[in-house]
């Protein structure tokens, strides 16, 4: 197991530590729901160490990028990120990351701490001539900054060093890597700094406000949005057609991508099935990964929760699936099978909040 380089003040701060692929992470300080609001009405900081940073360079790093990412790299001026998905050849997810532009021959990819392997060996295995991986995973700790009193924090802490525009990046003369994008719908910033100088960056956010925030509140912030989680709502069987990220799927680019013709395929004969967001209708323990989503009508087994959480803000029930086109209208009910007994839900519209 990993630990990142703030493990230390995480036990300071009395952080309950679990596994998280395969690192050692704080899954809450003083409990998820207070971090939950706390990020939602003001600001929270969580580590992000464990996500991985690769650098993509060359001269053809721009069209070696748009071959094997779903979105359009050419769209990106200097200083600009946008969300993109690394497929297989059937279309499927092997990642979903965020990918930036220092400037034309060099780009900046954020991704999920579990693909960072997968990530490298793909993308090596695709090298061009004039392009060149270098994988700043073990060089970078990290902090993602959220909530509405995020910028105004940073202003305070750091007047001279201006924030990015959203979606932007930017590097500091030291070294450090600032990114304005976020991961719970809320405004916020990304830190990565070296491990050696992520510790005092993050003593002194906490110190001027922020709270610690863990992977739970990280987890129940994402859903209420709608984002999906790589591993549990994103996975190379499912494209991102199914997943409802069409939009981040340039399936125009003039010399398409790896998986573009698995999912032009698909759109031609249509979906069969949709990431569809459900909420319980009423009082029920909260929704798990694994509940079965059961057809009131039929009595059949539709599919199964891909993600599944309290919602702190609405206070009930909310999860995401993998439904029946058919299935996947608003306001389609459902029973939801909770240990022996059924709960009724229905189909809503993300975002949840």
């Amino acid at each position: 197991m990993h630990r990142s380089p703030l493990h230390e003040n995480h036990l300071a701060l009395g952080a309950r530590i679990v596994p998280f692929a395969g690192w050692e992470m704080p899954i809450q300080y003083a409990g998820i729901v207070s971090e939950h609001h706390a990020v939602r009405k003001d600001v929270g900081v969580f580590d992000i160490s464990h996500m991985g940073e690769l650098e993509v360079s060359g001269e053809g790093a721009e069209s070696f990028l748009n071959g094997i990412l779903s979105n359009d790299v050419s769209n990106l001026s200097d200083g600009e990120g946008q969300y993109t998905l690394m497929l297989n050849e059937g279309g499927g997810v092997i990642d979903d990351l965020i990918l930036y532009r220092f400037e034309a021959d060099r780009y900046f990819l954020v991704v999920n701490a579990s693909k960072i392997g997968e990530d490298v060996a793909s993308i090596t295995s695709r090298l061009e001539p004039g392009v060149s991986l270098t994988d700043h995973s073990e060089v970078y700790g990290g902090l993602a900054v959220q909530g509405p009193k995020a910028v105004a924090l940073w202003e305070a802490l750091e007047p001279t060093l201006p924030l990015p525009e959203r979606n932007g990046i930017s590097e500091s003369d030291e070294g450090t890597v600032l990114c304005r994008t976020g991961y719970t719908g809320e405004d916020g910033f990304e830190l990565f700094d070296s491990v050696d100088r992520i510790a005092d960056w993050f003593e002194r956010i906490v110190a001027a406000g922020a709270a610690p925030c863990g992977l739970g509140a990280r987890d129940t912030l994402r859903l209420e949005k709608g984002y999906p989680l790589n591993g549990s709502d994103l996975d190379n069987t499912h494209t991102p057609l199914e997943a409802g990220l069409g939009f981040f799927v340039k399936l125009d680019k003039p010399d398409g991508f790896t998986g573009s013709e698995a999912l032009l395929a698909q759109k031609e004969r249509g979906l069969e099935n949709r990431l569809t967001p459900l909420k319980l209708t009423g009082k029920a323990p909260p929704l798990r990964q694994g509940y079965e989503v059961i057809d009131p009508s039929s009595g059949a087994v539709l599919g199964s929760l891909c993600s599944g959480s309290l919602s702190p803000t609405l206070g009930v029930g909310i999860g995401m699936a993998y439904l029946p086109l058919a299935f996947a209208e608003v306001g389609t009910p459902f029973l939801i099978q909770i240990r022996d007994r059924q709960f009724p839900a229905e189909t809503v519209k993300k975002p949840f909040v």
